[in-house]
């Protein structure tokens, strides 16, 4: 019999892991902030146009990065997790501030997608240890806290942007640190923050594999052979997930420059409203998901998730829509600020609900899959944006993100009227 004492410690050194894999992601994910408020002044050095501002955010910083992520995944499925970590944590460290050196567009362009696969190897793996650190009773609120510490970190980057930006401009270093331009210092900066994680990573759980259900069917050993018994079911999981995963990348990325550029606002003030909007998003949509997950699972059965991602898209889809009107730059923060709530509760339970579906022998696989397909749909966000901005509209940005936004939304409508309509069978 299992000793209580050793299942308690166990348990709190799990939540500890829990919670430093959200610390490390949030700082990683604070990177995607800080370079939107960086957009302008990188913009303006490399001398590129909207349309390749876009695909910094979409190509280099999701798609490529997403797909390299996969062979992480595979390895994490085989091999320590807790090392593949840490040496994700020190390759985004170097990467970062190998970017913030960069000569070239090029050569940053390149930094900031090598950058990015850290980035995205790491969170599949995380949601393929959670289940490992806290077990079943605790899965859901470890998925939920892991996604609030993403969020505190992502608003971090837009809340503390401009304050570093303004304050690296004020610095008059010696050596190579006078040479480089205050955004550059800026994101130097955040690559050192790598270092103390490292530190701490030392000190985190490498759990156990739960061991595999024998009923497992020998298709699910196999990514694609998974995929083929539940294509129905994955498909409407990643047409969902994907429509929202457009809109929220053709606003998030651009926003900061968009408003600074048609009401000449302030990017600082900006920047912190963004990041307590990114914030106040995530952390209130986190206890409705919650509540839906107990309340309505036992009245809608597996009608319940679609659902509340059906509705919440329905409601976001006119605020992205109103951006192009705004008269000023608070209204168009405040429909950002709703945009960004009503997202974040419709893609609040997607990690839970990919878990529940994938074999533990795939589950990094899994989720570095479907993080491949979302970033494709995520990918178009910005470079739509961009695009349209550049080349349709005369660099009308705010406009370009409302017209990038608000069609990919009717593919969620779509996807999760049909799951609610005939909801699939989880896998076993």
């Amino acid at each position: 019999m299992t000793d209580p004492r050793s299942a308690t410690r166990t348990s709190r050194a799990g939540v500890a892991t829990v919670l430093f894999l959200g610390l490390a992601a949030g700082v990683q994910m604070s990177d995607r902030g800080l370079q939107s408020i960086l957009s302008p002044a990188i913009r303006q050095t490399f001398g590129v146009g909207d349309a390749v501002m876009g695909a910094l955010h979409g190509i280099a910083g999701i798609l490529i990065a997403s797909a390299l992520a996969i062979p992480l995944a595979r390895l994490a499925d085989r091999h320590s997790r807790k090392r593949i970590l840490l040496a994700l944590i020190a390759a985004w460290t170097v990467l970062t501030l190998l970017g913030a050196l960069a000569p070239n567009f090029a050569l940053f362009f390149v930094g900031r997608a090598a950058a990015g696969i850290t980035e995205f190897a790491m969170i599949p793996i995380v949601y393929s240890l959670i289940p490992d650190l806290v077990g079943e009773r605790l899965r859901v609120g470890a998925n939920l806290t892991f996604a609030a510490l993403m969020a505190v970190g992502a608003s971090a980057g837009f809340y503390l942007g401009g304050d570093l930006l303004q304050f690296m401009a004020e610095i008059d270093g010696p050596g190579v640190l006078a040479d480089l331009a205050p955004w550059r210092r800026t994101m130097a900066l955040l690559a050192l923050a790598g270092l103390p994680l490292l530190l701490l990573g030392t000190l985190t759980l490498d759990p156990p594999r739960h061991a595999l259900d024998t009923s497992t069917s020998a298709t699910s050993a196999s990514l694609a052979g998974f995929v083929r018994s539940h294509l129905r079911q994955v498909l409407l999981f990643v047409g969902a997930a994907g429509g929202v995963a457009i809109a929220v990348q053709a606003v998030v990325p651009l926003i900061a420059m968009a408003l600074e550029r048609r009401f000449v606002a302030d990017l600082g003030t900006i920047g912190h409203t963004l990041g307590m909007l990114t914030l106040a998003g995530t952390m209130i949509s986190l206890p409705i998901a919650w509540l839906v997950d107990r309340g309505l699972r036992g009245r809608l059965g597996l009608r319940a998730r679609p659902a509340l991602m059906g509705t919440a898209t329905a409601i976001a889809a006119p605020c992205a829509a109103l951006l192009a009107f705004a008269p000023s730059t608070s209204a168009a923060l405040v429909l950002t600020g709703a945009f960004l709530l009503t997202t974040c509760v419709a893609n609040a339970l997607l990690p839970t609900m990919l878990q529940d579906l994938a074999p533990v022998a795939l589950r990094a696989r899994a989720f570095a899959g479907y993080s491949f397909l979302i970033a494709a749909f995520c990918a178009l966000g910005p470079v739509l944006a961009g695009g349209i901005s550049q080349f349709v509209l005369a660099d009308d940005l705010l406009s370009a993100i409302s017209l990038a936004a608000v069609p990919p939304m009717g593919l969620t409508l779509v996807c999760t009227g049909l799951w609610c309509l005939r909801p699939p069978a989880p896998s076993r």
